[in-house]
């Protein structure tokens, strides 16, 4: 987990106690940040989150959104969750000759996922994934 995300989250667990960051990327003087609320995403906790994260407005372009249908996986407890699910997995380096893994989320333990992915099943540890996402069937 970035710096970036972890502020965030220490932020939104006072302000927001419902929202779970999913993903906070910085991409230049952007930071692109994907939330989710157990009662779902609206434009009014967008615009809540949003202001209670002055400091990161005063450095970066913020912008704040649902995860949508390829949602982000970025903590174990997201690819347990949806284990049985299709999902696209890239890694930092190449694994067997491969970089991205796409197929269905087999298993999520605490250390690594594993995809039954084209190529075969292959099992990645959560330190080797660069980004990965769910993606439609």
């Amino acid at each position: 987990m970035s710096d970036i995300q972890a502020e965030i989250e220490a932020r939104l667990a006072e302000a927001e106690p419902e929202v779970e960051v999913l993903l906070a990327e910085v991409r230049g003087d952007l930071v692109r940040l994907f939330i989710d609320h157990p009662q779902g995403v609206t434009l009014d906790l967008c615009e809540r989150v949003t202001h209670q994260l002055p400091q990161i407005r005063e450095q970066y372009a913020l912008e704040v959104s649902s995860p949508g249908a390829q949602r982000p996986l970025t903590k174990p407890e997201h690819f347990r969750r949806y284990v049985g699910r299709k999902a696209k997995v890239r890694t930092r380096e190449a694994k067997d000759g491969h970089k991205s893994f796409t197929g269905e989320l087999l298993n999520a333990t605490d250390l690594a996922v594993t995809v039954a992915a084209s190529t075969g099943v292959v099992s990645i540890a959560y330190a080797d994934i660069h980004r990965s996402n769910l993606v439609g069937d």
